[in-house]
């Protein structure tokens, strides 16, 4: 059958109303929120005490009077230089023998003078017999026989002044052989027999140090220096391969601060023998003050957003911001000065990026914890 066009238009018409009609008698969706809690690791905030400690750095050091540095007592050659880098010394052993040719000249000048003093006095003591004979004979005035005693008392001082130069002269031609002071190690040699070297500390020869008295001396910040006390324990957070941990006292600390210097050197010694050598730098911790029954939280738990610090808290069910206050902190806690409380539940893993007032559940899928007002709440809606 044909149908016209007007027939068309209208039956086009006519179903488009028919489903128009059709949907207004169904019930619309309904649009349901939804929000999955984000599953955080949470522990108890306690009441407990806390150290704070100060990092710093420092350079282990052998201890005063374990260092020996040896150095030409005047421009001279070295003859003889047993010992090499690494090797041990006994207190005593032979380390340099220098060849001084002036302080040799002087030694036996000396002694050349003590000879010629030695026999002006004979004379005098000679002239002085005679003169004394003649005046008891009457042929010799008194005045001979005084100036005979003045010329034996000159002729003595002479002597005493020849050998105290000779002993000066020979004080001096000692120090062309130097040994060792301590047991020790020879920690570094600059020089070989033959070699000119001259009397300053800039042309060393060799350097010996005691491995078993090392020290180490710290750069300490300014502002911290007024928290560390003689006697406080310090230990090395760069330690050896073998993990063993090694002890430390503060020994002295700075009586003056040059100016212009961020930094301020405090010594502290090992509280037993560490196998570490002479320069080594090492990072460490020196206890300052102690606080004590302060709120302490995990450190993972301190979250930072620019200068904002704070800590999220689990309370029914919900993540809570909060700005925190910090006190002191050690390697694992910290002290919350303001902010959270002692017993409350805060956050310690998934909180990065997590929004204030976000859901959340503990463990595996548990809520988290309510807090009492809600729990009440819940009681008397209940009732």
């Amino acid at each position: 059958m044909t149908r016209t066009r007007s027939q068309c238009i209208g039956l086009v018409l006519f179903s488009l109303v028919v489903s128009v009609i059709g949907g207004c008698g169904q019930q619309p969706l309904e649009e349901v929120e939804t929000e999955t809690p984000v599953s955080v690791t949470t522990e108890e905030a306690l009441l407990g005490d806390i150290r704070g400690v100060v990092h710093a750095t420092g350079i282990v050091n052998p201890a005063p009077g374990a260092d020996l540095v040896v150095v030409a007592p005047e421009s001279a050659r070295i003859l003889e230089i047993p010992k090499a880098a690494g090797d041990p010394v006994k207190r005593g052993d032979l380390l340099v023998r220098f060849e001084i040719p002036t302080s040799a000249a002087d030694v036996q000048r000396q002694q050349a003078e003590i000879a010629r003093a030695e026999a002006l006095l004979d004379n005098a003591n000679a002239a002085r017999t005679r003169a004394r004979d003649l005046f008891e004979r009457g042929i010799a005035a008194r005045k001979e026989v005084e100036d005979a005693d003045r010329a034996v008392a000159d002729a003595g001082a002479a002597i005493a002044q020849a050998r105290a130069s000779l002993g000066a002269a020979e004080t001096v031609a000692a120090r062309a052989v130097v040994r060792a002071t301590f047991d020790g190690i020879i920690a570094k040699r600059q020089h070989n027999p033959g070699d000119l070297v001259e009397a300053t500390a800039s042309d060393p020869v060799l350097r010996v140090i005691d491995p078993r008295r090392l020290e180490i001396v710290a750069a300490v910040p300014l502002a911290d220096v007024t928290r560390i006390q003689i006697g406080a324990a310090a230990h090395l957070t760069s330690t050896p391969e073998d993990g063993e941990t090694i002890g430390l006292k503060v020994l002295t600390r700075p009586a003056a601060v040059d100016a212009g210097t961020a930094t301020t050197p405090v010594r502290l010694s090992f509280s037993a023998p560490a196998n570490l050598p002479t320069g080594t730098p090492v990072q460490l911790d020196i206890d300052a003050e102690q606080h004590k029954g302060v709120v302490l939280v995990p450190s993972v738990a301190v979250v930072r957003e620019g200068d904002q610090t704070g800590v999220f808290v689990a309370s029914g069910g919900k993540a809570e911001r909060r700005p925190v206050t910090l006190g002191l902190n050690d390697a694992t806690r910290v002290e919350i000065v303001s902010g959270v409380k002692a017993g409350e539940q805060v956050i310690v893993d998934g909180q990065a990026g997590l929004p204030d007032g976000a859901a959340i559940s503990t463990g595996e899928g548990g809520a988290a914890p309510e807090s009492d007002s809600d729990g009440a709440a819940e009681k008397d809606d209940a009732k």
